[in-house]
């Protein structure tokens, strides 16, 4: 014969099991969120370094290329 049908219900422990599994997850997701706001500020940085260090360059190739002029006759 067959079993009489029970209802399954939720322990404690399964209930508990399962709400830290979202909260990690929860957590998770926003740990990734900040990393790709981190990375995404580091490139801009990088991009302002880069543009700054052009940008010396650049002055320093002028002021030679301005002195190189003024001793040239």
């Amino acid at each position: 014969m067959r079993e009489p049908s029970v209802d399954r219900f939720q322990c404690a422990p399964g209930l508990r099991l399962q709400a830290h599994e979202r909260v990690s997850e929860i957590h998770n997701d926003n740990l990734l969120r900040r990393l790709d706001r981190v990375e995404e500020m580091m490139e801009r940085l990088e991009r302002r370094l880069w543009l700054t260090v052009y940008g010396i360059v650049g002055m320093i190739l002028a002021e030679a290329l301005q002195s190189f002029l003024a001793a040239v006759p």
